[in-house]
């Protein structure tokens, strides 16, 4: 549904970490835990890397997976831009970016968690990267 493309091996030399999102709680709604485990094979690395993205923008993303003591994995998660190292943070795009990556795992968790719910929700509230009301 979105061009959010998963990376397996990023090239990531020249980079630099920027957090844009957390999320600390993902266990509040098991489906998007389970999407996460599923499309990012967490059974099998765990903790071992962080899974990466590439945004409509071109941008890279790192989504950094939390775990907490007595709660199923991950329970958290952080987003991560990725701009060259020397380069600022366009924040529109990051925003543009963001509102994609929330639909596409919006769309990945499926079930009663709709994108069109989610758009409708974003232009309710005026957000520019939910596109036109």
């Amino acid at each position: 549904m979105t061009n959010v493309e998963i990376i397996d091996h990023p090239e990531l030399a020249g980079t630099r970490r920027a957090l844009v999102l957390t999320e600390d709680r993902v266990g509040h709604y098991p489906e998007f835990r389970d999407f996460f485990v599923r499309t990012f094979s967490l059974n099998s690395r765990g903790l071992s890397r962080p899974g990466y993205l590439r945004a409509p923008s071109g941008m890279m993303y790192a989504l950094v997976f939390i775990g907490r003591s007595g709660e199923p994995f991950p329970d958290g998660i952080e987003v991560y831009a990725l701009p060259s190292a020397l380069e600022p943070l366009d924040d529109a795009k990051v925003d543009t970016d963001l509102w994609a990556l929330l639909r596409w795992m919006i769309d990945g968790v499926g079930g009663e968690w709709r994108v069109e719910d989610l758009d409708a929700t974003g232009r309710l509230y005026q957000l520019s990267a939910a596109g036109p009301g």
